[in-house]
Order: structure tokens, then sequence, then C-alpha cells
């Protein structure tokens, strides 16, 4: 796997930095803890438009392209993963730093 983003976000599992899922996500970040959110770019408009609405109320980053939920599933050891929060405040600078670079 060539993708240091992809490759990353196994290391931010590992440490346990990591909400899984619609509901944890929607959990995680009503408590204040989330500080990045990661949508695949084949999650469902509706919850495209949630975590958005989410992202401009409690001023979390979002990246919502990019990425399809095999992809970001495979990475975390399942089978397809939509929703993505990042709780830990340097790991998300981190992975928002290496998509900028990837991008560049």
């Amino acid at each position: 796997m060539n993708n240091k983003f992809l490759q990353f976000l196994g290391i931010v599992k590992k440490s346990g930095k990591i909400a899984e899922g619609y509901n944890k996500c929607e959990e995680t970040i009503k408590s204040g803890v989330a500080k990045l959110i990661i949508l695949s770019d084949d999650a469902s408009e509706n919850t495209k438009n949630k975590f958005q609405n989410y992202s401009l109320r409690y001023e979390i980053p979002i990246i919502s392209n990019g990425f399809l939920s095999e992809d970001l599933g495979k990475i975390l050891g399942r089978e397809e993963i939509k929703v993505l929060c990042i709780t830990d405040y340097k790991m998300s600078c981190k992975l928002i730093s290496i998509l900028k670079q990837q991008n560049d």
C-alpha cells in the first residue's frame, strides 16, 4: 500500500484514537471529542449532509473526498466503513497534512 494517508490511518486505529461508524461518530462529535471527520465517497447523500452539518456546527474539519468505504474498511480491518472520527488533535493534524502533501 503506497497511500501514506491510509497507512497513517492504520496507526491511528492501533492507537485507539478513532471512532468508526455512523452512531459512534455521532456520539463522539456531540460529546466534543472529535477532531476530524472522514467520510467515504460512497456514503449516502443523507449521511454526507448530516456530517457536513456537524462539521460546521461543531467546527470540526472534514475530509469527504478521495476514499471509498472499501479502502477505509480494509485498512481498519473491516469490510467497509463510511464514517470515521479521529479523536486525537495531533493525529488529525498529521492526516490533514499528509492529504495536502499528496494533493500538491
